[in-house]
């Protein structure tokens, strides 16, 4: 019986970036955001319309909603985390 038998070198070369978790905000300190406790009016009002928002989801209820530097979680009406996105390297 006949058999066919590939062999080959593959390479593979990635580059990886590292960055101390402390200085991954630092230059995006000035960044306002929304403060736990708002009401989603308060941070449409602030911020504007999001460019997109996921659920609400479970009990209770989680809502995101998504800026362009940074996501909102909302429990019910009310802010309860606002986190930056990584930055793009």
């Amino acid at each position: 019986m006949g058999g066919l038998m590939m062999t080959g070198a593959f390479q593979a070369h990635a580059e990886q970036l590292k960055t101390p978790v402390m200085q991954q905000g630092a230059d995006r300190a000035t960044v306002q955001m929304p403060r736990h406790g708002q009401t989603q009016e308060q941070v449409r009002a602030s911020f504007g319309q999001p460019q997109g928002v996921k659920g609400p989801v479970g009990n209770p209820p989680i809502t995101q909603w998504f800026y362009e530097e940074f996501v909102v979680y909302f429990e019910y009406d009310h802010v309860i985390h606002a986190v930056m996105k990584p930055e793009s390297r």
